[in-house]
C-alpha cells in the first residue's frame, strides 16, 4: 500500500478531521483544482464539485468528494 492509499484510507476512516492539505491532495490525486478565492471546484472524471477552501474541512465536501471517487473507481 503506497503512502497515497494509507492516506486515502485514513480519510475514509475519520472525515470530520481533514485538513485543506489533506483534502486537496486527495482531490489531485484524481482530478485537478479550478478556481481562485475560498470557493473552488474539483474537476473528478466527468463530475464538477464545488467546495469552500477552509481548515478543517467539512465533512460533507469530504464524503461527496469520497462518493464521486468511489463512483469513478466502480466505472474502470
Amino acid at each position: 500500500m503506497t503512502k497515497a492509499e494509507k492516506k486515502e484510507q485514513q480519510i475514509r476512516e475519520n472525515r470530520t478531521n481533514v485538513s485543506i492539505g489533506e483534502f486537496e491532495s486527495l482531490i489531485l490525486r484524481y482530478g485537478e483544482i479550478l478556481g481562485k478565492g475560498s470557493h473552488l471546484k474539483a474537476y473528478i472524471g466527468n463530475h464538477v464539485y464545488a467546495y469552500k477552501r477552509e481548515n478543517p474541512v467539512k465533512a460533507f465536501y469530504v464524503e461527496g468528494i469520497l462518493k464521486i471517487i468511489d463512483e469513478l473507481k466502480d466505472g474502470e
